[in-house]
């Protein structure tokens, strides 16, 4: 019988956390294996606790969740514990520092409870989610500052069947909106982001994304 997802769920408004630690622990393949109401609890957890997801609040006391996430996920992490960033908050500067800090995924608390575990499962295949809609508005708002002024580089290791590809993943589709759009079978489209993956050395399609809004590669 497989083990079941260990999640830790972090979230300083005590209904909201009581709500999603009901949910998820309804759950046959999950399990909350902890909770807390601030990110510094969530990093001291995380190190005892192993979970294999940690569900993190953005705003919170002592130290806020992004701050938490890159303790956890960052660059450097010497044992990255996958994040799935859960806020009221839309399209403000907090998703995109969530995603940079190292989130895997991004959904919003108004997301009916079908979405929220289904972003625990996938998150913790390894794979990346981010809400549709704030994939396709992130750089709209914030194209400033995440597009270098002198556009993208000529040294992007990609063919451009990739960067069509990139290119679709930045505006928010999913694999079989991609396969659709380019008249290719989804495990053609695998193929293409494990490849475009290991090429930029990123580790999955929400670095994917900040890193084609970075380079300029979609406007």
């Amino acid at each position: 019988m497989t083990e079941p997802i260990r999640v830790l769920v972090c979230d300083d408004q005590v209904l909201v956390r009581t709500g999603l630690v009901t949910i998820i622990d309804a759950q046959p393949d999950l399990e909350v294996v902890g909770e807390c109401e601030d990110g510094q609890t969530a990093v001291d957890l995380a190190g005892r606790l192993h979970p294999d997801v940690v569900v993190m609040d953005v705003r919170m006391p002592v130290l806020d969740g992004i701050e938490a996430t890159r303790l956890l996920a960052g660059a450097g992490v010497r044992r990255p514990v996958k994040v799935l960033v859960v806020t009221t908050f839309n399209l403000d500067t907090y998703v995109y520092e969530a995603l940079r800090a190292g989130a895997s995924g991004f959904l919003l608390k108004d997301a009916p409870p079908s979405q929220l575990l289904h972003g625990i499962r996938t998150v913790a295949t390894g794979a990346a989610l981010l809400d549709p809609d704030v994939t396709r508005q992130l750089v709209g708002r914030y194209a400033a500052r995440i597009r270098p002024p002198e556009g993208a580089p000529d040294d992007i290791p990609l063919t451009p069947r990739e960067l069509e590809v990139l290119r679709l993943i930045a505006n928010g589709l999913s694999n079989s909106e991609i396969a659709a759009t380019l008249v290719i079978s989804q495990e053609t489209v695998k193929t293409f982001v494990s490849r475009i993956l290991a090429k930029l050395g990123l580790r999955d399609r929400v670095q994917a994304v900040v890193y084609a809004y970075r380079q300029g590669l979609v406007t």
